[in-house]
């Protein structure tokens, strides 16, 4: 057996937990914080409700709000900027996963010299972060629990993925009445975000025992409750259920690194500024076509956690159920279904097929892929 690791932040899950994001700050010697959030997140009210529990525990803060979907380095070195500025010592991120990514890389850089350009890849970070705290109000991108921080490189128009265990977060709070502020279609993209997360994580070459359990135990709930939680914004039953799902296979990616999916859709993301999940639900199925020969016994494990009978059935035949059960999914959640449709050129493929290969998520695809399999996975879902 492999020596593995398994990291997580303490996690803090409920109903009206946003209330302990004072307490968990004091805990970990803040004196005042710098609140990374985005404009959406503010006129949602989360900002203000943190805020207000920061007070509650008499601590300062600063809050930050440049943030955009796919945050940019640019924007990641004005925030460490500000954040050493106004002499902040702690930090919190409340809002999805490019404001938990931008609280992240902006608390890289607090204790951390140059550029946050240099610290792509693995294992870059020298001195230990400030501490963090996050809270999300989307269930899927699993930041308050990763090792991951993504920023779009502006100059290369490409998102690089910085990952290291410095990037854990403290503590995450997941509060599931944070998501009764988001609309369908958000609703949408991020549960397949986190589904997305949930199987490259347990096909991945790095997955454990650990990490398979909580990978099979997100479809398993993502299958069942994300068509309500898009259905209603006042589910507030699905929405818990999403949000333990978000969480399990966060916490499942950040240990068993993720795949193909990813490392393409990372290329797309720097170059379109695309929506992260809509862009993993296009890409999903053909990447799921494409892996299948490394692990059918996993697919038809993924298959049994989506709710499929299998029994009787072949590897092969139980595969096709498991890949049918996700384009009927994503199907049903009426998110766009070629990239074209996101503003993808053909002329753009040949450098993102390239790009992709070296992406650190490839490195864990279960299958060999090589710029020419990317490109022909490219075109098929043009």
């Amino acid at each position: 057996m492999q020596i593995s690791k398994f990291a997580t932040p303490e996690i803090i899950f409920g109903n009206q937990s946003i209330s302990q994001i004072g307490e968990s700050l004091s805990r970990l010697g803040a004196r005042k914080v710098f609140l990374v959030s985005d404009p959406g997140v503010l006129d949602a009210g989360w900002a203000e409700q943190a805020i207000k529990h920061i007070k509650e525990s008499n601590l300062d803060y600063h809050l930050w709000t440049h943030v955009t979907p796919n945050p940019k380095d640019y924007e990641v070195h004005a925030g460490a900027a500000e954040y050493r500025a106004h002499e902040c010592n702690a930090i919190v991120g409340v809002g999805g996963g490019s404001a938990m990514d931008a609280a992240k890389a902006i608390a890289l850089l607090g204790t951390n010299d140059g550029s946050i350009l240099q610290y792509e890849g693995v294992d870059k970070i020298e001195r230990p972060l400030p501490p963090m705290v996050m809270l999300p109000t989307t269930a899927g991108s699993g930041s308050e629990v990763s090792q991951f921080s993504i920023i779009v490189d502006s100059a290369r128009k490409v998102k690089m993925a910085i990952i290291s265990k410095s990037l854990i977060p403290d503590i995450a709070i997941i509060d599931p009445q944070t998501l009764m502020t988001k609309d369908g279609r958000l609703t949408a993209n991020t549960g397949i975000d986190a589904l997305t997360h949930a199987i490259e994580s347990y096909i991945s070459l790095a997955a454990t025992p650990l990490t398979e359990v909580l990978s099979l135990s997100a479809m398993r709930i993502i299958s069942q409750n994300l068509r309500p939680s898009v259905a209603s914004q006042y589910n507030l039953e699905a929405k818990q259920a999403m949000a333990m799902a978000s969480l399990q296979a966060g916490i499942a990616f950040s240990n068993a690194i993720l795949g193909a999916v990813h490392a393409m859709s990372h290329q797309l993301g720097g170059l379109l500024d695309t929506p992260h999940g809509e862009v993993n639900t296009i890409l999903l199925p053909y990447v799921l076509e494409y892996n299948y020969i490394a692990a059918p016994e996993k697919y038809r494990k993924m298959a049994e956690a989506m709710g499929e009978n299998v029994a009787g059935l072949s590897l092969h035949d139980a595969s096709r159920l498991m890949m049918k059960a996700v384009t009927n999914l994503t199907g049903d959640l009426q998110i766009p279904v070629t990239l074209s449709e996101l503003g993808l050129q053909p002329e753009h493929i040949e450098l993102l097929s390239r790009n992709a290969v070296q992406d650190v998520c490839m490195a864990t695809n279960p299958r060999d892929m090589s710029a020419e399999d990317v490109k022909a996975l490219f075109q098929k879902a043009m």
